[in-house]
């Protein structure tokens, strides 16, 4: 897929071989893996697959990161005063869509949100938004327990896996004894009330 210069100001292949300066072979691979996925689920739903590959692309575009330059990098995009009180694990994406914006100029709004977005979901999820968070959460190389159910839904009732990720997501966590980013919890109950309208 070539990219046009209205959306991002370098090619694809330009993004790849920066993107494989970054981070480590197995999550470029990973990365890989979304993006086909986004772009499958993109065109099932209706969004332009240029932007979910280029969203899909940069997800994780600052993955490996030393933390204080992540956080540094998450803050200037989200200045949300407990982000601090996240971990590597939420401020990728953030400090992704920072990178997105600053260094290959990418405007479009959607596209940076669904970079940010992409592990704990967002207060308005649109379709873009929706296809990335849950390529991430269902790419091929991923095995965990009930990721077929997620596959299936994701291609049947893209809401449906939305609901399921941000579920089992929680449920893991809690399990785990870990403590939940607040606003995690927050936009969990945004959609679950929205979806219940």
């Amino acid at each position: 897929m070539e990219f046009s210069n209205e959306l991002i100001n370098v090619t694809r292949e330009q993004l790849l071989s920066d993107l494989a300066t970054k981070i480590k072979p197995k999550r470029y691979q990973h990365v890989l893996r979304v993006e086909a996925t986004a772009i499958e689920l993109a065109k099932q739903y209706g969004v332009d697959p240029e932007k979910a590959s280029i969203a899909a692309l940069m997800h994780d575009y600052a993955k490996d990161y030393p933390e204080e330059e992540m956080l540094a990098l998450a803050q200037k995009r989200w200045d949300e005063p407990t982000l601090k009180e996240a971990n590597d694990n939420v401020w990728h994406g953030f400090a992704a869509a920072t990178i997105a914006k600053d260094w290959y100029h990418i405007e479009d709004e959607d596209i940076l949100t669904a970079i940010s977005a992409h592990t704990i979901g967002w207060t308005e999820m649109s379709p873009l938004v929706k296809v990335v968070f849950i390529a991430d959460y269902m790419e091929p190389g991923r095995d965990f327990p009930g990721v077929k159910k997620a596959r299936k839904l994701a291609y049947k009732d893209i809401d449906a896996a939305v609901t399921y990720k941000m579920v089992e997501t929680i449920k893991h966590l809690a399990s785990e004894e870990v403590a939940i980013f607040l606003p995690t919890i927050e936009f969990y109950n945004q959609w679950i009330l929205r979806r219940n309208v």
